[in-house]
C-alpha cells in the first residue's frame, strides 16, 4: 500500500555559499508560503475561542466615533446593522483573519527572513536579522496606529451627511469592519517599508546612492499610496499614513548609506591585504 509522502514540502537544503538553483528557490517559496498560511490558520483559529472578547476591542471605534460625532453633528442618527443570513457568521470570519494575521505576524515575517538569508554573507545575516527584528513591532505599530485613527476617519465621513433633511445613517457592520481591516493592514504593511529598503541594501540590490536619487519620487510616492490606500481617502488618515511613511524611509535611508561606507572600507582593508 502506497504511503502519503510530504517529503516535496521540505525546504532545499541550503548550499554553504548560499547559491540555490531556480528550481530550488520555487521549492523554498512553496514551503515559506504553505507553512505561513497553515499557521495564520491556526492563528485564526484560536481567535475565534476569543471572538466575543476580540469583537468588543474591534467595536471601540465605531463607538468613539459616536461620541465624537455627538460634539459635531448632534443631530445626526446612525445605527449598526447586519444585512443578510450570512452576514453574523462572515463578521466572526473576519475578526478572526485579522486577529490571526496580527497573532501571527512573528512566524510570517520571520518565513520572509528565512527566504531572503541564504542570499547574505554570514556576516551580514546578524545585522540584517536586527532589522528584521524590528519588523514585528513596526508591523503590530502600524495596525495599532491605524486602530487608534479609526474613530476620526468615521467620523469624517459620516459628518459629510446633509443637514438639509433628516436621514438615518445605516451602518453595515461588515463593510465597517471590511474597511476597518483595510485600513488597519495598510498601515501595518506601510511601515515595513524601512524593513524592505534596509533587506535590499544588505542583498546587495539596492544601493544607498540610488536611494538618495528616488528620495522625491519614494517620498512623493509615499503621499500617494496613503491617499490610495486609505479608506474614504480622507486627509487625517493618508496623513497619518504617509508622514510616519516618509519618516521611515529616511532612517531606512540613514542606514543603507552607514552600510555601504562600512562595505566600502572592508572592501578597501581586503585589498590592502591581497
Amino acid at each position: 500500500m502506497a504511503r502519503l509522502s510530504l517529503g516535496w514540502l521540505r525546504p532545499p537544503k541550503v548550499p554553504a555559499d548560499g547559491v540555490m538553483s531556480l528550481a530550488d528557490h520555487l521549492r523554498e517559496l512553496r514551503y515559506r508560503l504553505i507553512f505561513s498560511v497553515v499557521v495564520i490558520f491556526v492563528g485564526m483559529i484560536a481567535c475565534l475561542i476569543f471572538n466575543n472578547q476580540l469583537f468588543q476591542v474591534l467595536l471601540r471605534p465605531y463607538e468613539e466615533s459616536l461620541e465624537i460625532l455627538k460634539g459635531i453633528r448632534p443631530n445626526l442618527d446612525v445605527q449598526a446593522v447586519l444585512g443578510g443570513v450570512t452576514a453574523p457568521l462572515l463578521l466572526i470570519l473576519m475578526i478572526a483573519a485579522l486577529g490571526g494575521l496580527v497573532l501571527t505576524s512573528p512566524v510570517w515575517l520571520y518565513q520572509v527572513w528565512a527566504y531572503i538569508a541564504p542570499a547574505l554573507l554570514a556576516k551580514e545575516k546578524k545585522y540584517a536579522l536586527v532589522f528584521l527584528l524590528a519588523a514585528v513591532p513596526l508591523f503590530v505599530g502600524g495596525v495599532v496606529l491605524g486602530y487608534y485613527i479609526m474613530p476620526s476617519a468615521i467620523a469624517i465621513m459620516l459628518a459629510f451627511t446633509p443637514e438639509s433633511f433628516e436621514v438615518l445613517n445605516l451602518l453595515e457592520m461588515n463593510d465597517f469592519f471590511k474597511m476597518m481591516m483595510q485600513l488597519m493592514l495598510v498601515f501595518g504593511l506601510g511601515f515595513l517599508l524601512p524593513v524592505v529598503v534596509v533587506t535590499l541594501n544588505f542583498v546587495g540590490v539596492l544601493s544607498a546612492k540610488a536611494l538618495a536619487g528616488a528620495r522625491r519620487y519614494v517620498l512623493f510616492g509615499c503621499a500617494v499610496f496613503g491617499a490610495a490606500a486609505t479608506p474614504g481617502g480622507e486627509p487625517f488618515s493618508m496623513l497619518a499614513l504617509a508622514v510616519p511613511m516618509m519618516l521611515l524611509f529616511l532612517i531606512a535611508e540613514a542606514i543603507c548609506h552607514w552600510n555601504d561606507r562600512r562595505r566600502a572600507k572592508r572592501a578597501a582593508k581586503e585589498l590592502e591585504r591581497a
